[in-house]
């Protein structure tokens, strides 16, 4: 008599608004097939709201874990159930567990991957740091830089009490001059917009400076291009986004 074997499915996924720059999927499902687990599959959620989140969590009972990205790794917050310790201390999440019982968890590992991209990169502590950019991934980026010890001073194109404008720092080139490590934060740059980049005075960069870019595709954004031309040092995220991924499955796992 033949016997009936339930396929049991094993779910993850990607939330953001526009996913079409998405690298999430190929990479795990990349994984996936490494690792022989063919019950495991990835998933891209657009999502126009955040609030839509408890209805995809419904319509997916074989979920295990979600990546987040733009717009939502803030709003999703008062939707969990609880926060590690770093992501509480950035304020930001990149990463949920979807537990047993359905209960949500969220993490952070921007802040894992940035931190370790960077210090592979360069000594951080001999420098002072501008930061573009307000949004989840600037939040773990300065979370690293003070764990780091590293004075930082963040950009954006409103002004706020603790935050220049990018017309500040043209204004008063000492910033550019004093600041040697410039992190871009924002999305700007990033495919399918890859004729912008943030609106500073890059002849003030020199071979002096350390330009780094979040954005990973393209992996030459306009931004490391202006800087390149002027003999800085350049790196983009595309190893943040591997270390961060690769710290996704960890806690998924886990």
């Amino acid at each position: 008599m033949d016997q009936a074997f339930e396929i049991i499915m094993v779910e993850f996924g990607l939330i953001g608004k526009k996913l079409s720059h998405s690298f999430s999927k190929e990479y795990f499902e990349g994984k996936f097939i490494f690792l022989n687990l063919t019950d495991h599959f990835y998933h891209l959620f657009e999502l126009n709201e955040i609030s839509g989140l408890p209805e995809l969590i419904q319509n997916h009972p074989a979920l295990k874990g979600l990546n987040v990205t733009i717009p939502y790794k803030e709003d999703i917050i008062p939707l969990l159930n609880g926060l590690d310790d770093i992501a509480e201390k950035v304020g930001a999440v990149n990463v949920v567990k979807v537990e047993a019982d359905k209960t949500l968890s969220g993490f952070n590992t921007d802040f894992y991957g940035f931190k370790k991209s960077l210090l592979d990169w360069i000594a951080p502590g001999e420098q002072k740091a501008l930061v573009f950019g307000t949004g989840g991934a600037a939040r773990a980026v300065c979370a690293v830089l003070e764990d780091l010890h590293v004075p930082y001073i963040r950009v954006s194109r409103k002004k706020r009490d603790d935050i220049l404008t990018y017309a500040d720092l043209k204004a008063d080139k000492s910033f550019l001059k004093d600041h040697k490590l410039i992190i871009n934060a924002t999305p700007l740059g990033m495919f399918p917009e890859v004729n912008t980049l943030p609106d500073i005075d890059y002849a003030l960069v020199g071979p002096e400076h350390f330009l780094y870019d979040l954005v990973y595709n393209p992996d030459l954004t306009l931004f490391l291009k202006k800087g390149f031309g002027r003999g800085a040092s350049i790196k983009n995220g595309f190893e943040m986004l591997h270390l961060q991924a690769e710290k996704s499955w960890e806690i998924w796992s886990a």
